[in-house]
């Protein structure tokens, strides 16, 4: 087990080293990114969590993604805090945003029932860049979606949903909206058929998906200042947060 400390630049408030949430995070690699990005944000005052994250399988497949994670958390959970996060690849032109919406929201409302104390965070899907260049032109001028647009389009019906139905109410990792906004404040989005929705900076990555080390930091740290709010409710503000430990 990895002992760490967290960056507690968000935190309104440290907490008391009596109480240490447990964190489960299911994921995939943008997952692992954000981890990593986690550790690099080096030995500083934070909050004090136990992480055990786990690559849920498997990308392509969100629905056996959501039984896997109902199955990891179970009922009468050792965890306190439980959030799950697809990758992009788990949704793609052909999605029904909707219904795999509809799937989560179900999954959520069945383990909550049975694990009342559980604080589940929800996490918006990630982006990705859209395709540019000669051959992204040539498409459009064919009338055909460069790559990265209609699969951002659903990605996007998929967040709506999320944030109109937890936003105000229960945490969220909006991972999407981190990663539509480029360093210097400006949104980056596609038009396709008459909708403009987000996409991903090319700031924050490499291959037009991953998190790169400024992806890595910027994800990390709305990651963290996500979890110290869901904890609030579970630990006693007293004295100075301790550091993270994380495990897989």
């Amino acid at each position: 087990m990895l002992r760490l400390a967290l960056m507690a630049i968000f935190l309104a408030s440290s907490f008391s080293a009596a109480a240490e949430p447990r964190v489960y995070f299911g994921h995939q690699s943008v997952g692992a990114n954000i981890l990593q990005g986690v550790k690099e944000l080096g030995p500083t005052t934070g909050l004090r969590l136990s992480i055990k994250d786990e690559f849920l399988a498997e990308n392509g497949d969100p629905l056996r993604k959501l039984q896997n994670f109902k199955a990891a958390v179970g009922e009468d959970s050792r965890y306190d805090i439980a959030l799950i996060k697809f990758c992009y690849v788990d949704v793609n032109a052909d999605t029904d945003a909707r219904a795999l919406f509809e799937r989560y929201r179900a999954t959520i409302a069945e383990l909550r029932a049975k694990n009342p104390r559980t604080v589940f965070v929800h996490a918006t899907l990630p982006l990705t860049t859209v395709q540019s260049g000669p051959k992204a032109l040539a498409k459009r001028l064919l009338g055909r979606a460069p790559y990265g647009t209609i699969e951002n389009v659903r990605r996007e019906e998929y967040n709506r949903l999320l944030r109109a139905t937890y936003a105000g109410r229960e945490p969220i990792f909006d991972l999407a909206r981190l990663e539509s906004i480029a360093p210097d404040g400006t949104s980056v989005t596609v038009s396709w058929d008459g909708a403009t929705v987000p996409a991903m900076s090319l700031a924050y990555t490499e291959d037009g998906g991953h998190l790169n080390a400024k992806g890595r930091a910027m994800a990390a740290q709305e990651f963290v200042r996500v979890l110290a709010a869901a904890s609030r409710p579970l630990q006693k503000i007293e004295g100075l947060a301790t550091p993270v430990r994380m495990s897989r």
